[in-house]
């Protein structure tokens, strides 16, 4: 070590030859050379990151229906490749082919697909929303007492003496050990009530 001090001490154009190696610049300067680098390149974590998002991509397409996949109007390589997924139960034998498509995903904007399938999602949300708005009536309508009356003013296309009718039918089916032939025949008419407004 002290060799070498001294070697620097004797040599001092050495430290100038040093400086122009970049490992040997000041931080900031390293820092800023970095980041354009970065700049001009996509670093293998993002592209790698990109890859994983169009393998989901693909994946959520491999569980839509036939019907919902070829409105998506994929390019034939794709489609053959994800109804081909469909099949395939082995897991790594699954990997491959999820990344097949993956790759083969590079070649297909993902952006109206993405909109596609989010929209999709946003209608089954919203679906799923009124059914539990369907099945929260249902539970009213058999544990309140004045929840018919509320249903009809909140809906003046409710048909009371069949609601009425039903309810007690429930409670019949109920009392006697039977099926619960009218509490599916409520929900089906709530439903109708509710798709309808």
């Amino acid at each position: 070590m002290r060799a070498r001090c001294d070697e620097l001490t004797k040599h001092p154009g050495e430290r100038d030859r040093r400086s122009a190696i970049p490992w040997a610049s000041p931080p900031n300067k390293r820092i800023k050379r970095i980041e354009e680098s970065q700049s001009e390149l996509p670093s293998k974590t993002r592209r790698k990151a990109a890859m994983h998002a169009l393998q989901d991509l693909g994946e959520a397409m491999v569980l839509l229906t036939p019907e919902r996949l070829a409105a998506l109007a994929l390019p034939e390589r794709l489609a053959d490749a994800i109804l081909q997924a469909r099949h395939i139960t082995r897991w790594e034998a699954r990997r491959r082919q999820m990344q097949f498509i993956g790759r083969l995903m590079r070649d297909v904007d993902p952006l109206p697909i993405q909109a596609r399938l989010e929209q999709w999602a946003g209608a089954s949300n919203a679906e799923k929303a009124r059914l539990a708005h369907v099945e929260r009536w249902r539970t009213r309508l058999l544990s309140e007492a004045d929840a018919l009356d509320h249903l009809c003013a909140e809906n003046a296309r409710a048909d009371r003496p069949r609601l009425a009718a039903l309810v007690a039918r429930i409670s019949d089916e109920r009392a006697h050990g039977e099926p619960p032939h009218a509490y599916r025949e409520l929900f089906r008419t709530l439903n109708a009530l509710f798709a309808g407004t």
